[in-house]
């Protein structure tokens, strides 16, 4: 059994980020989400999830994907829209609406700690009828 790595947000600038924060850093800023904006406590749930979905590390390209589905909960459909165009705003409703339908998914759990975290748009609370519960 090996031990996974651990996500370092750095310290003091004496130690570097991961490299698995500084690609979903990379992402947010690809879905136009300023990373600063997002808790380093949520940033490092998402690697977390990741690394938990993924048996070894994650592709590269799941950052980008991860990092449309929180975007799109964050901004809401029509600011996510503006940023991203029609079909990545598309997708992300596709994706929250088959994580809704199975419950247990990795989307669904993106979904859900955007939720518990207080970031989502009312708009996507009330289209999709969210709780926390």
């Amino acid at each position: 059994m090996m031990a996974r790595r651990r996500s370092s947000p750095g310290f003091l600038g004496m130690f570097g980020r991961s490299g698995d924060l500084r690609q979903l850093d990379a992402a947010l800023r690809g879905v136009d989400l300023h990373p600063a904006l997002v808790p380093e406590g949520v940033k490092l749930t998402i690697v977390n999830l990741m690394k938990d979905h993924w048996s070894d590390e994650p592709p590269p390209q799941a950052y980008p994907s991860v990092a449309r589905l929180f975007g799109y909960c964050i901004a809401g459909p029509e600011a996510f829209e503006r940023s991203n165009g029609r079909e990545n705003m598309l997708d992300a409703e596709r994706r929250i609406e088959a994580a809704l339908e199975t419950g247990d998914s990795f989307d669904a759990q993106i979904v859900l700690m955007t939720l518990h975290a207080k970031l989502i748009s009312a708009e996507v609370v009330e289209r999709y009828g969210l709780s926390v519960d």
